[in-house]
């Protein structure tokens, strides 16, 4: 900032030398060496309201800057407050408006991004709770089926084993039969 008042501080400075320059060139003759002091009296006038001046208009310019660097480092609190009356103290109320504006913006998205976590979440336990009610059932029917499958295999035993036992019974019906038409043949 001190490369812009320096601007606006130089020319004011040389303007002032140069009238000063004027009015001894038009009157050099009849000066006086007193005069000569207050001439020099009055150059370093020129030069602190030269330097006044700079600073007067860069300082808020200044504090404009300071602000929008802040902004734009994630400060959405930052405001410009002037007490001038001019064109930078519009550029300071658009700077404001600006900033209350991302302020704004920055807080909705924030209340957004809350209620779709909300939403989100909520469907998430929705989901986990269908999952978990799906989980036992397949639990369920998986101890049903292994049950049912046990079940299966003893009567598949069963029916194995009755099979056998069938097959002795047959071939013990059979002999039983032979024997039994040997004894009822006649004897010869």
């Amino acid at each position: 900032m001190a490369k812009l008042t320096t601007k606006i501080a130089i020319p004011i400075i040389f303007a002032g030398i140069f009238a000063i320059a004027i009015f001894i060139a038009v009157g050099y003759e009849k000066l006086e060496p007193a005069f000569y002091l207050l001439i020099l009296f009055f150059v370093v006038y020129v030069f602190f309201f030269g330097l006044a001046i700079g600073r007067r208009l860069t300082s808020p310019i200044k504090e404009i800057l300071d602000r929008a660097i802040e902004l734009s480092k994630g400060n959405l609190s930052s405001r410009v407050y002037l007490e001038t009356k001019d064109e930078i103290a519009e550029l300071a109320k658009a700077f404001n408006e600006i900033a209350e504006e991302l302020e704004a913006s920055h807080l909705q998205q924030e209340n957004i991004e809350k209620s779709v976590g909300i939403k989100v979440k909520a469907r998430t336990n929705d989901l986990e709770e269908t999952i978990n009610a799906l989980e036992q059932k397949v639990k369920n029917r998986s101890i049903e089926l292994e049950r049912l499958i046990g079940e299966s295999n003893k009567l598949h035993q069963e029916v194995k084993n009755k099979g056998v036992e069938t097959s002795q019974l047959r071939k013990e019906l059979n002999d039983f039969k032979q024997k039994v038409d040997r004894y009822n043949k006649p004897k010869q």
